[in-house]
């Protein structure tokens, strides 16, 4: 299963970085436009999202617009022990080069249990199966974070078109997401037994 699991990431990160920043940057806009529009966006007092890093799909754009529109946008700083902490985030300026590459917040943390009031819920995936199961880079920090969020709420992964897929290799403490993200295709959610989970 790991196996399967590393020879899968090493493919879709290739396959990612065989994009050109054009079609990286038109990708983040659509994503972007999909997710405002939807209702538990729209209504959302609290999202809580990741900052993209090479060659994920775009959301600071997302990030930024959320953040305009009054919405109380928290994203992650990576813990030592892999585990997600929460902050605010102010706008660019609030972000701080951080470990692995990854852009964090620089306001104060307000601790992993934070992420439970969140209203909306947007995750980093590799890739994300027709019921839902979740493909990371394998450290175990967003599925840890996800089994904190209650099953009434969205989670969403954005994707690009080809990371949407039929099935995935998943194991018992992977955490699935209960929607896809994908530039063309839109907004897909997910009614399997794994997605309810």
């Amino acid at each position: 299963m790991t196996e399967d699991k590393t020879a899968l990431r090493s493919d879709l990160l290739a396959a990612r970085a065989r994009l050109t920043p054009d079609e990286r940057t038109a990708a983040g806009r659509l994503l972007r436009d999909t997710v405002l529009t939807l209702p538990e966006a729209e209504m959302a007092g609290t999202v809580a999202a990741y900052v993209s890093v090479g060659t994920e799909p775009a959301t600071q754009s997302l990030l930024f617009a959320l953040w305009k529109r009054g919405t109380y946008v928290l994203v992650p700083r990576l813990l030592p022990d892999g585990d997600l902490d929460w902050a605010s985030y102010e706008g660019p300026e609030s972000l701080e080069p951080g470990r692995f590459g990854l852009l964090e917040p620089t306001e104060p943390v307000r601790g992993p249990e934070a992420i439970r009031s969140a209203d909306l819920v947007i995750v980093p995936a590799l890739a994300v199966s027709s019921t839902g199961a979740r493909l990371g880079r394998g450290g175990g920090s967003y599925d840890r974070a996800l089994a904190r969020v209650a099953e009434s709420i969205l989670t969403i992964a954005p994707v690009y078109d080809t990371e949407l897929v039929d099935v995935l290799p998943a194991e018992p403490h992977d955490r699935p997401v209960r929607a896809a993200v994908t530039p063309s295709g839109g907004l897909v959610r997910f009614t399997g037994t794994e997605a309810g989970a």
